[in-house]
């Protein structure tokens, strides 16, 4: 009985930070949500979250990154003119789908809701990109790809570090080496087109 208690609380505390969270994105969403989860008690009996605040932002950030390169990447490979940036796109479908699936699954063992579409930000970037072509896109896209790993690799190398949850920070080391090889990669493309 007492166990049913703590799940309908925690049930209620989610669907009022959800129903309080109506202008917000996807992101914010997903973080006031983990805010609203027991961080004190057994996670199995009570529905809490496993990982201190940090560590959740952590994820919910990188979910929402990782989404934004796939979805970008399959931009890409419809619109761009260039070879190397097509093949660029298919490395960001296939590398940061795979690394979307890992963090998916290991947030779900500790009970971190993570974002289901991009936030604001990257639905804006999204949408600019989709009204350029040719040439244009290709700089605009190669622009956003260099702007996005520095960010990216700042975070998981941030986490890698700081990180309190030994998952996460072992997920955020294992990760920061591809984002710096994709970070390198793009770079070399960018110099290329000047």
């Amino acid at each position: 009985m007492k166990n049913l208690f703590y799940v309908m609380a925690i049930s209620a505390s989610a669907l009022t930070f959800q129903a309080c969270s109506g202008n917000k994105d996807a992101k914010e969403k997903a973080d006031s949500l983990n805010m609203s989860k027991d961080t004190t008690t057994n996670v199995a009996e009570t529905g809490g979250i496993a990982v201190p605040e940090e560590d959740s932002k952590f994820a919910t950030s990188a979910a929402v990154g990782g989404m934004a390169e796939v979805e970008l990447g399959k931009l890409a490979l419809e619109k761009s003119t260039n070879a190397k940036v097509k093949e660029f796109a298919t490395m960001m479908v296939s590398d940061h789908g795979k690394a979307n699936t890992e963090l998916m699954a290991l947030a779900g063992t500790k009970n971190i809701t993570l974002p289901t579409t991009v936030d604001d930000d990257h639905k804006k970037k999204m949408d600019d990109l989709s009204k350029k072509t040719g040439a244009d896109f290709d700089k605009a896209y190669v622009d956003a790809m260099v702007d996005g790993h520095k960010s990216t690799l700042d975070l998981m190398e941030k986490e890698a570090k700081d990180g309190m949850d030994v998952d996460l920070k072992a997920f955020a080391s294992k990760t920061a080496p591809i984002v710096k090889t994709h970070l390198d990669m793009i770079q070399k493309i960018k110099d290329g087109m000047k």
